[in-house]
């Protein structure tokens, strides 16, 4: 796509709002409590009350980042400017592949639910047609999302807020036939408040913070609103009392209304409750809930995992064509690229549900943990690095609290690990670590290969000379360059700058919506630039924006100029390995013309 199409509105105010609410509210809350309730006993909430604070601080750190430098790649570029080029890696590919797993996982529960109505509709087909249509809710606009995450988290706000409502006037006696109601907290006849022993509340972390996981979404999505700093702030200063109500507070009322060892691991401990207080039509209520409550995981995910491979593309650790946005500004082949390996997780459950799709939920079991940890050591690294005029939201008691979080993380990773039932989730998430670290590897290896040398660059004597500037060279550098191929300063030139959301910085700080806009801005500033610099110079020069892919720009520029030689421009190598491989050594490779390697910051010609 070039960069001249017109863009939509992203998201609104409004939508992040209610997609940062109802964010942390999935299935795993609705359906999934009843499990903790009953390995826990009353003391369940105080399980939730330990994840919830634990994330509260997760998000902390991260809004702290995320408003002190906003990116497109929130916790991937904030792991990588820490830790180095491997963390960053690591945390985009971790979470891509944590949700796309996710994406299939909540399309086959979905479909499930719908067979409490359906009975004889087929899993797979069902699971097909959800997939189906979250992907065609993202790929119409950014904004179609926004509108349906802000329904599908509406409704889930607006059914724990009712849940909460009817419950605390039932515990209080203040409903017809009910009574003040403590007593189930700590009833002797069930084992008091620590039923199943203290070390129980602990052990339940590790099973409670993964229905936590969403909270970190909004800071992705900000990146897709006019404001992003005030989006981030906004979001990480509601998290306490989102997790403090929707989760701490129901979970301590579902322990009142009912015994927790008279809760069903099988129904919605909602449901039983509302049943108690006499609620009709309970059931089907809660199942229509937790419906919304996957569809919506399903939406989110979808978009999640779309954007983070968006800004591995950006980083060109993923294909780049990955970068294409449509015109509705939503990143078309990042989002169909995500969704298909959703369809391959829906086709794993249909026809081998106990061993490879068992496998692919086994093997993203810890992954959430890791990219929460890198996230922590991240924020702990960056903050004394971090101007403090920039630090709109600060991490409280840093460094303290900070090293409680890291220390949390590594502590839920432990118990995991003596967990028999959930130890396999710890092996094989560590196993797909290793397989992108060695990815990570296998990329700058590629991406290193050996170019010509400067022997095999004839200088002086050139007479029409292209430049490919993907880099802007400063007026010593270009000077410097120009000189090597065009002693006698009698050349004619012409400036082709791609109109890439990459090589011009965009695409790590505009969200998809955003991205080409300002990519053309920032290409003609830098074309604008240049021909000035050429024209101090008294040379003659001409210019144009290219192709957003460098190859195709140089190939356009190529025939419409005839250069006699190639000047491009790039970053160092450290920093541009895979641009050089891509389009230096590839034109040299192309054309029978010269082509002189500049890097910018060194002016390093053939390097």
């Amino acid at each position: 796509m070039s960069a001249g199409h017109e863009l939509k509105a992203g998201l609104s105010q409004r939508q992040l709002n209610m997609i940062a609410i109802g964010g942390v509210i999935g299935a795993g809350l609705f359906m999934g409590s009843g499990a903790v309730i009953k390995a826990t006993g009353p003391a369940s909430f105080l399980t939730y009350a330990l994840a919830g604070a634990l994330v509260v601080l997760i998000m902390r750190m991260l809004g702290e980042m995320a408003t002190a430098n906003p990116s497109t790649g929130s916790f991937s570029d904030y792991a990588r400017n820490a830790l180095g080029g491997w963390a960053g890696f690591s945390a985009g590919w971790l979470y891509w592949y944590f949700w796309v797993v996710v994406v299939g996982f909540e399309a086959v529960a979905g479909a499930k639910i719908i067979q409490y109505w359906v009975p004889d509709a087929p899993l797979w087909l069902v699971s097909l047609v959800l997939m189906v249509a979250m992907t065609a809710t993202n790929l119409f606009s950014v904004s179609s999302f926004g509108e349906f995450e802000f329904w599908f988290a509406s409704i889930k706000v607006a059914v724990i807020v009712g849940f909460m409502v009817i419950g605390t006037l039932f515990v209080l006696g203040l409903l017809p036939g009910s009574e003040v109601s403590f007593h189930n907290l700590n009833d002797p006849d069930t084992g008091g408040f620590f039923a199943t022993g203290p070390s129980a509340v602990t052990a339940g972390v590790v099973i409670v913070i993964f229905s936590m996981v969403g909270a970190e979404i909004a800071t992705i999505a900000a990146a897709e609103t006019p404001d992003p700093r005030k989006s981030v702030a906004k979001a990480t200063n509601s998290v306490i009392m989102r997790i403090a109500v929707f989760f701490i507070g129901s979970i301590f009322l579902l322990t009142c209304i009912l015994p927790w060892n008279e809760y069903d691991e099988d129904t919605s401990p909602y449901v039983q409750a509302l049943s108690e207080i006499g609620i009709p039509g309970a059931a089907d209520l809660m199942n229509a809930v937790a419906l919304t409550a996957v569809l919506s995981c399903l939406n989110s995910g979808l978009y999640t995992a779309s954007r983070m491979v968006f800004v591995l593309a950006a980083r060109r650790e993923a294909p780049s064509g990955l970068l294409v946005v449509s015109r509705s500004g939503v990143p078309r082949n990042a989002i169909l690229a995500s969704s298909f390996i959703g369809f391959l997780c829906v086709i794993a459950a249909a026809i081998s549900p106990e061993t490879v799709f068992l496998f692919l939920l086994n093997s993203s079991g810890a992954i959430i943990l890791f990219v929460y940890g890198l996230v922590a050591v991240s924020q702990f690294v960056l903050r004394p690095r971090t101007d403090p005029s920039k630090l709109l939201v600060k991490m409280w008691g840093y460094p303290y609290l900070s090293i409680v979080a890291i220390v949390g993380i590594v502590a839920v990773l432990v118990q995991m690990g003596l967990n028999e039932e959930v130890r396999i989730q710890l092996l094989l998430s560590l196993l797909a670590w290793a397989v992108i670290l060695v990815a990570y590897f296998a990329v700058r290896a590629m991406g290193g290969s050996t170019p010509a040398g400067p022997e095999d660059v004839p200088t002086g004597r050139a007479r029409r000379v292209l430049v490919l500037a993907n880099e802007t060279l400063s007026h010593d550098e270009l000077r410097t360059a120009l000189h090597r191929v065009d002693e006698d300063g009698s050349a004619e030139y012409y400036v082709c700058v791609p109109a890439n959301p990459i090589d011009t910085g965009q695409a790590l700080t505009k969200g998809a919506v955003y991205v080409w806009d300002a990519t053309t801005e920032a290409a003609q500033s830098r074309l604008d630039g240049l021909l000035a610099t050429l024209h101090a110079d008294g040379h003659r020069a001409e210019g144009a924006l290219g192709d957003y892919r460098p190859l195709r720009a140089l190939d356009a520029a190529v025939a419409a100029f005839g250069p006699d030689q190639i000047v491009i421009s790039t970053l160092p190598l450290a920093e541009s390995n895979w641009l050089r491989y891509d389009v230096v050594d590839r034109a040299r490779e192309k054309y029978t013309i010269p082509v002189e390697h500049v890097e910018a910051g060194s002016a390093l010609a053939g390097s």
